[in-house]
């Protein structure tokens, strides 16, 4: 038997006295800390509000006194106390952009009849564009006349419009004999007659299309001088040519918004002393019937103006006062001396600007463009007047005056060759390379960025498709608006649908790209987003605004541009914003205090991408009727 080790008891001795004097000491400081809590909750605490604490009040932060007594029992607060307190319920549905007074339903910012009057009467300055100062811009949102109603689906709608909407019988009494309009029950009926074509527009294009060919796809685009209610341009669509009619908002109340409800492309405006806007070599063809330009006056300013914006061999149609005055002279109630006078006139502008009368017959008479300068810039020892241009951008066109000077055709080497290069016939002209682009006279702009482009809008269309149903249904829509075209492929990747498309580049775009998509046999003009557009309120079914908001970024204000958006789009019409996700929250807050409905959705590549959509659409509402008061219905 082994002998115990005696270290092992020394071991065992020490190590329990150690575990005394290590419980002794636990117990006494146990016992220190709970005297210390007893003395600590017998005394009543108080924090007062420092200097410190009385600013944090100024700024709405509540710090409550800190009170605690032995006989109280402790109620744990876990409530945040540093905040703002919280709006009054009713402030956050407080309408900021209320609704304008029902006598501006037709209101037109830069076209007000009286801040015209104030402008000279000389060559209708007053009937330019004169907008509101920024101080002076209406905080409201247009409404529509009580009873509007959505407008006939094309083409329907090229022979009706409801008299709810255009609520102005003024023209069926003014031109009853002239086949414009007439009123029934409650609507208008628009047969296509027109001042210079009672049995109507269809046998009118028939006339012309007998001098020269509408049906080979060489012509395409065309703009309609003083329009009356559009007819020339309404069927001239059946044949593929799509026309801009413009007219002044004048005595002949509502002719422009009347084209429009019937679903045809058209602006206000009116030849005075700025160019019309739109490049050079935009349009295949020009239109004046019975128009009352004064084309032979002020040096020919107008027929140079019109030759500026006809592209090389293009045509310019003239019927009415004075062709074939030895017939009319009567009717017109003018003298033969006068009328013949006038003709001459105008005969000589078109050959001082070297073009060429192809027909005259009956009342119909037809000039072209040269395809080129070369011979026109000889016969300048023949012609004193115009001279040529110089240093001038041709195309830029926005409140830029009309020089007395021959806008002139880019170089070319051999008389057979088309200045500025030759157009494809429609329809492949859409979709190859505009000669602009081909010729490399638009920076950074290749083939390839073009080709690219038009595929990307394809692919960016059938996705819009499958976010806003409407869009994707044929006939829904008819008048559409795309405010930063770019290169026009938004409206390219649409042409098939039953729809037309007015695009937009603006001044501010760093490329002036309008010329192509005129090349390419679409239409658009220039706009400044920071002023309101020469149309009527609920012009467009739809709204395109790619990176608009970003480009407007310090220009002007969002709000100012989103109430000119809500004036010209119809109730229940749509919008697609495409933008930086930070622009579209702040857009989204507009929108809602515009009781507009909306939602952001991802880009089509991704949540990853900064760039989002964001889907609107605009509440139906009207002016209320006459009994019911102030407020919007």
């Amino acid at each position: 038997m082994a002998c115990p080790n005696p270290l092992y008891h020394i071991w065992f001795f020490n190590t329990q006295r150690a575990n005394l004097y290590y419980l002794t000491f636990i117990a006494i400081l146990c016992s220190f800390f709970y005297l210390i809590g007893l003395w600590t909750h017998s005394t009543t605490i108080t924090i007062p509000i420092t200097s410190s604490s009385a600013a944090g009040a100024a700024t709405q932060c509540s710090l409550q006194p800190l009170i605690a007594t032995r006989s109280a029992s402790i109620a744990l607060d876990f409530r945040a106390h540093h905040m703002a307190a919280d709006p009054p319920p009713t402030a956050a549905r407080a309408l900021r952009l209320p609704p304008c007074d029902a006598k501006l339903s037709e209101y037109t910012p830069c076209e007000d009849a009286k801040r015209s009057l104030k402008f000279d009467r000389y060559m209708l300055i007053y009937r330019e564009r004169h907008c509101p100062e920024p101080s002076q811009v209406l905080k409201c949102r247009v409404p529509a006349p009580h009873g509007y109603t959505a407008p006939f689906r094309w083409p329907e709608s090229r022979e009706n419009v409801w008299y709810a909407n255009v609520p102005h019988k003024w023209l069926t009494f003014e031109k009853k004999k002239q086949n414009w309009v007439r009123f029934e029950k409650d609507r208008f009926k628009f047969p296509g007659g027109g001042t210079m074509f009672p049995n109507g527009a269809d046998a009118y294009i028939d006339d012309i299309s007998r001098l020269i060919n509408l049906k080979d796809g060489s012509i395409r685009t065309a703009i309609d001088t003083g329009c009356g209610v559009a007819s020339w341009g309404a069927y001239l669509l059946s044949r593929n040519i799509v026309t801009v009619s413009f007219a002044p908002k004048d005595t002949h109340e509502a002719q422009v918004q009347f084209a429009l409800e019937r679903g045809v492309p058209a602006l206000i405006g009116v030849l005075a002393s700025i160019r019309l806007p739109y490049p050079s070599r935009a349009f295949d063809m020009a239109h004046c019937s019975r128009c009352l330009i004064p084309w032979g006056q002020y040096d020919g300013l107008y027929l140079i103006e019109v030759d500026r914006i006809l592209r090389p061999g293009g045509y310019w149609i003239l019927s009415g006062p004075p062709i074939n005055w030895e017939k009319h002279w009567k009717g017109w109630n003018r003298t033969q001396q006068d009328l013949k006078a006038e003709q001459t006139g105008i005969e000589n502008v078109a050959k001082s600007l070297c073009w060429k009368k192809l027909k005259q017959k009956d009342d119909l008479a037809i000039w072209q463009k040269p395809t080129n300068h070369i011979h026109c810039k000889i016969n300048r020892k023949v012609f004193k007047k115009p001279q040529f241009c110089q240093a001038q951008d041709p195309d830029k066109a926005w409140y830029t005056k009309m020089d007395k000077c021959l806008t002139p055709l880019p170089e070319v080497s051999d008389i057979k060759i088309v200045s500025g290069g030759t157009l494809a016939k429609w329809p492949e002209r859409l979709n190859s390379v505009p000669p602009r682009i081909s010729e490399g006279t638009l920076k950074g702009i290749t083939a390839e960025t073009f080709t690219e482009n038009t595929e990307l809008w394809k692919n960016r269309v059938a996705h819009y498709k499958t976010l806003d149903y409407q869009l994707a249904e044929p006939g829904r829509y008819r008048n559409l608006l795309d405010m930063h075209s770019y290169l026009g492929g938004f409206a390219a990747a649409l042409v098939d649908d039953p729809v037309w498309v007015m695009n937009i580049v603006p001044v501010e775009a760093e490329i002036n790209t309008l010329g192509v998509i005129f090349e390419r046999g679409l239409i658009g003009t220039y706009q400044n987003w920071c002023e309101a557009m020469s149309t009527y309120p609920r012009t467009y079914d739809f709204i395109h605004a790619d990176s608009v908001f970003s480009l407007y970024k310090d220009r002007c204000d969002m709000e100012d541009i989103l109430l000119e958006m809500d004036r010209i789009l119809r109730p229940e019409g749509s919008v697609i914003f495409r933008d930086d996700v930070d622009y579209l929250v702040k857009i989204k807050s507009i929108l809602d205090a515009m009781q507009w409905d909306s939602r952001i959705v991802d880009h089509e590549q991704g949540p990853l991408q900064r760039e989002k959509i964001l889907l609107a659409v605009k509440q139906y509402w009207t002016a209320p009727a006459p009994q019911e008061g102030k407020n919007a219905s």
